[in-house]
């Protein structure tokens, strides 16, 4: 693959670069775009307000939703509190792989 992606496989799963825009007025995830720094990140839309990690949540049933994966096996491993997190999915890192390629097409 030529261009950079937003998720790497590691042991315990899948991480992914995600950009959430809260109060997005759906839930959806977007695509692929490369910050000023130029790191890629999925981009992501969520209905809930940045309160009360009530954006991070939808996120991560969104993801869960999105992966076929139970809730239980995504958690925001860093930037809670910024708009660019990284994300944790737990499982086979290249199903999930496979999975985000095919979803992004």
């Amino acid at each position: 693959m030529g261009e950079a992606v937003p998720w790497r496989v590691t042991p315990n799963g899948l991480v992914v670069a995600v950009r959430l825009t809260p109060r997005g007025g759906k839930d959806a995830l977007g695509a692929v775009e490369v910050l000023s720094d130029e790191r890629p990140v999925l981009t992501a839309r969520v209905r809930a307000a940045p309160t009360e990690g009530e954006a991070n949540q939808a996120l991560v049933k969104l993801l869960a939703k999105t992966l076929r994966v139970p809730a239980s096996r995504v958690s925001i491993a860093q930037g809670a509190t910024s708009r660019v997190k990284m994300v944790l999915v737990e499982g086979n890192g290249q199903d999930l792989c496979a999975a985000l390629q095919g979803l992004l097409r």
